[in-house]
């Protein structure tokens, strides 16, 4: 559901860019060049038009980006514990890890003599 939203919110976005762009600025805007569509409708109901159209697609995104937020997929968390509690519980203890040596075991002459030692 949320990709469908998010993709209707994209689709609206560029639709909106669009009818923007077409617009009468004050310096005429690129709508000056559309004479087809002038000549039809006339040129106040062209901007009639165009002025409804950015007013609905932009209440459009508001609506779908309000849906969108209320269906974000959430992971569920238990509702007794926060998250940290949950983090704190599955935790390792840190008895549990292994002790590694910090010397190393003798060499040479000394392991052979400790070897000889303990067959006698």
């Amino acid at each position: 559901m949320y990709t469908v939203i998010s993709i209707l919110i994209l689709i609206a976005s560029i639709l909106l860019v669009l009818v923007v762009l077409v617009q009468n600025s004050k310096g005429g805007g690129l709508a000056a060049n559309f004479s087809s569509s002038n000549q039809i409708m006339g040129v106040r109901k062209t901007t009639d038009f165009l002025e409804k159209a950015t007013w609905t697609l932009a209440g459009v995104i508001f609506v779908l980006c309000l849906l969108a937020a209320a269906t974000i997929p959430r992971k569920e968390v238990d509702q007794n514990k926060s998250a940290i509690e949950q983090q704190v519980e599955n935790a390792v203890a840190p008895s549990a890890v292994p002790n590694f040596p910090t010397t190393p075991p003798p060499q040479g002459d000394n392991q052979q003599t400790k070897n000889k030692e303990q067959k006698k």
